[in-house]
């Protein structure tokens, strides 16, 4: 395991994202705070519709904030003029989960991944911008006699690497990677993630890698917050939270991953009880009603993330007595 970087890049602090509905404000994001830490990636991994990636999308401001901060290198986000996130994007960038929705289908690889030097005036003229192009198509791996194709004529990991290649373009610090392999077959998942890997090492990137893929972020996380409608309920470093999990629900996750053995999966992973409402959700833990380990108290009031070992944070008043 690699040393922890001592230089947060990354503070998440309280961050709120409501959706106004006919039923009420949808909590999509609720009260979530967490540190990325420079170079490292944290996986943050949940059921579909938890909110992982609306809180990746709130984060670069591609969503506006209910309240919070974000701080990005010592600026505040939340709190930046137009200007200054002409500026911030540069350095902020995303990969999208549909390689195919997000690339323009008029638009040739050559042109997709030189918009962004062109939109930021990188470059002078048009050799310059290809070779740029050619550059950037080389450190994703993409072969050069791509250069004039076009996204239907490619298959989705060589879709990715344009949408990989577009988000390398300005040179960013941070990237949001929003389920970047799900749509893609499993033998091009992992061509995919070892080029996220090398791309970090050789360029000192630092990810938000969002999935719901248990084995996926195992695999490239150094930190993982697990998120609940909304919430962070446990956050640690990777191989801690697969040694033990802290979290009822961390443990329903793990306990869901297949396994090689007669019967085909673990009866610990089913869990009964009806899913809270994140529609103005009433207070306590919105886990209680499918947690075979809540009582009265769980239904009273949210419960806090703490730190309870180092390093380690949960958001269940259980959880001591449970680890």
């Amino acid at each position: 395991m690699p040393e922890q970087s001592t230089k947060k890049i990354l503070e998440v602090q309280g961050l709120k994202k409501y959706f106004s509905t006919h039923k009420g404000e949808l909590h999509a994001v609720d009260n979530v705070s967490f540190d990325i830490y420079e170079g490292k990636t944290l996986g943050v991994v949940g059921e579909s519709g938890c909110g992982k990636t609306t809180a990746g999308r709130t984060i670069l401001r591609l969503l506006d904030p209910t309240a919070g901060k974000v701080i990005f290198d010592g600026i505040d986000v939340t709190a930046a003029s137009s200007a200054e996130m002409r500026n911030l994007r540069e350095r902020m960038q995303i990969i999208f989960q549909d390689p195919y929705a997000s690339l323009n289908p008029r638009m040739s690889v050559s042109k997709i991944i030189g918009e962004p030097l062109k939109i930021h005036r990188r470059i002078s003229s048009k050799k310059e911008l290809e070779k740029k192009v050619r550059e950037l198509m080389a450190v994703v791996e993409l072969a050069d006699r791509l250069y004039n194709s076009y996204p239907h004529e490619l298959d989705g990991g060589r879709r990715q690497r344009i949408g990989i290649a577009r988000a390398l373009a300005l040179e960013p610090k941070f990237l949001v990677c929003d389920e970047p392999v799900s749509a893609l077959d499993v033998s091009v998942q992992a061509q995919i993630l070892n080029l996220m890997q090398d791309l970090q090492d050789k360029l000192g990137l630092t990810y938000m890698f969002v999935t719901h893929d248990m084995s996926v972020v195992k695999h490239i996380s150094d930190d993982i917050a697990v998120m609940y409608l909304g919430q962070v309920v446990e956050k640690s470093p990777s191989h801690a939270l697969f040694e033990k999990q802290l979290h009822p629900y961390t443990k329903a996750l793990i306990a869901a991953i297949p396994v090689l053995k007669p019967g085909g999966f673990n009866d610990d992973a089913i869990l009964k009880g009806e899913i809270s409402s994140p529609i103005e959700p009433k207070p306590g833990c919105r886990f209680a009603p499918r947690c075979p380990y809540a009582t009265e108290a769980c239904t009273q009031a949210d419960p806090p993330l703490r730190e309870i070992q180092p390093n380690r944070f949960v958001a269940c008043i259980r959880a001591e007595e449970l680890a």
